[in-house]
């Protein structure tokens, strides 16, 4: 069974993932369009860290940042061994939860043109395309969605 919970982020295994996703996006875009977290910056208070782990393996991370009024998706990687199990979109629920708790009208974020996976799930999830929000720069390789909560 999946289990999502806070998590730490410098947990070894969540490490692990952080970087190969980090590596991912290094791959695929350019550096000053890539906007992933440091592994610091998402043990801000301001950051929920989520893992989902069978047991004791993590399989996949995500993130809820708070923001002025509205909550960020951040961080969301899932193992390869573990695709298509379902635990992105565990993640993503708990993210959710954790916004209306948060008393959040919004959720948003930002990912990459070419991580078509990542686009159906959030379009499964109910997220549309919208335009850049907060900091972020209209940039070729980003999409940016969002859900109304």
């Amino acid at each position: 069974m999946i289990i999502v919970e806070q998590g730490d982020p410098r947990d070894p295994q969540a490490t692990a993932l952080l970087r190969q996703s980090h590596a991912l996006m290094q791959s695929l875009f350019p550096p000053e369009e890539n906007y992933f977290l440091s592994i610091d910056a998402l043990c801000d208070p301001s950051i929920r860290f989520l893992i989902a782990r069978e047991g004791t393996t993590i399989l996949g991370t995500g993130a809820l940042a708070i923001k002025n009024g509205y909550g960020e998706v951040k961080s969301m990687f899932t193992a390869d061994a573990a695709r298509g199990r379902g635990v992105a979109g565990s993640v993503l629920r708990m993210i959710e939860d954790l916004a209306r708790d948060e008393g959040l009208g919004w959720l948003r974020l930002e990912t990459g043109n070419v991580l078509f996976e990542a686009h159906r799930l959030y379009a499964r999830h109910g997220f549309t395309v919208c335009g850049p929000f907060g900091d972020y720069p209209e940039a070729k390789s980003s999409i940016f969605m969002e859900k109304r909560l």
